[in-house]
């Protein structure tokens, strides 16, 4: 039996090194005015930095589950503008600012078509058993392409 494709979740894409992620603010994402509560931001920014790798042809479920480590975020640095609102259609824009050995620097921005929200800057760092370990050298490869893109 074939999936349809309305059975298929969601998957953003990469355009031009910018990873592109749609979503839409539901209720339970906001105050009791319909404006999204400040932390439900970097619960989208996550979504869309897994998404991100997970397009990147990084599978981190398959290198947890084989004991190779799990990217955590290490740092997380957030500036707001304007609120998000109940129903709203966003975009989360992300770009590999740095790669490191044992640790990459991801920038991300939430965007209500042209308009900026939130912007954030995550340092994620890549654990096995609780501490610090080089990256799986294709995925550093593949940051540093796609960050090449981005760079252009």
């Amino acid at each position: 039996m074939s999936e349809a494709a309305h059975d298929t979740p969601y998957e953003g894409a990469w355009v031009d090194g910018v990873h592109h992620f749609a979503l839409r603010v539901y209720f339970e994402d906001t105050d009791t005015a319909g404006i999204v509560y400040y932390a439900n931001y970097l619960k989208f920014m996550e979504r869309a930095r897994s998404d991100m790798l997970r397009a990147a042809g990084i599978d981190q479920r398959a290198a947890l589950e084989g004991g190779e480590g799990v990217y955590v975020v290490a740092e997380a640095h957030i500036r707001y503008f304007r609120s998000a609102k109940l129903d709203d259609a966003l975009i989360i824009l992300s770009t590999v600012e740095q790669v490191r050995a044992a640790s990459c620097v991801i920038q991300q921005r939430v965007m209500r078509r042209q308009e900026s929200l939130a912007e954030a800057r995550i340092t994620a760092a890549f654990l096995s058993n609780g501490r610090p370990k080089r990256q799986p050298r294709a995925w550093v490869e593949r940051f540093e392409q796609l960050r090449g893109k981005g760079a252009a």
